[in-house]
């Protein structure tokens, strides 16, 4: 009588454990899925960050690219427009020399031979003598 009683408790126990591997084998299932689930939300995450940082280096390489193209031509206008000044001053340098020369020829040529030539005169030999070396 004693062994039918304790094959039962044994079946029971049995049967309990049975039950508790298959419910620690289900969990394990249900945790590995969401496991899974979350590697993958993550990696898409991830690439979705990449993809992000990606774009805004792109376009902060595109502003700095449109910031140099502007700084390169503001400064190709200012050394346009001291070039054009320098030139003009030089003109105007070469303008008083050509007149100064013209002077000292006029007044050179009266102290040498005592003859003087007119203003004009003076200023065309100095005009040919520089245009012609």
């Amino acid at each position: 009588m004693m062994v039918p009683r304790v094959q039962g408790v044994m079946d029971l126990r049995e049967s309990k454990i049975a039950q508790d591997l298959a419910d620690a084998e289900a969990a394990r299932g249900q945790a590995d899925t969401t496991e899974a689930a979350w590697t993958a939300r993550m990696d898409a995450a991830r690439a979705a960050a990449q993809a992000e940082v990606a774009k805004a280096k792109a376009q902060a390489a595109t502003a700095a690219e449109t910031q140099m193209r502007a700084a390169d031509a503001d400064l190709a206008e200012r050394v346009a427009h001291h070039d054009v000044a320098i030139a003009n001053a030089k003109a105007a340098a070469m303008v008083n020399v050509q007149t100064i020369a013209a002077e000292a020829a006029q007044e050179l040529v009266e102290r040498l031979s005592g003859v003087a030539i007119s203003p004009e005169a003076a200023n065309e030999a100095v005009r040919r003598q520089m245009t012609h070396g």
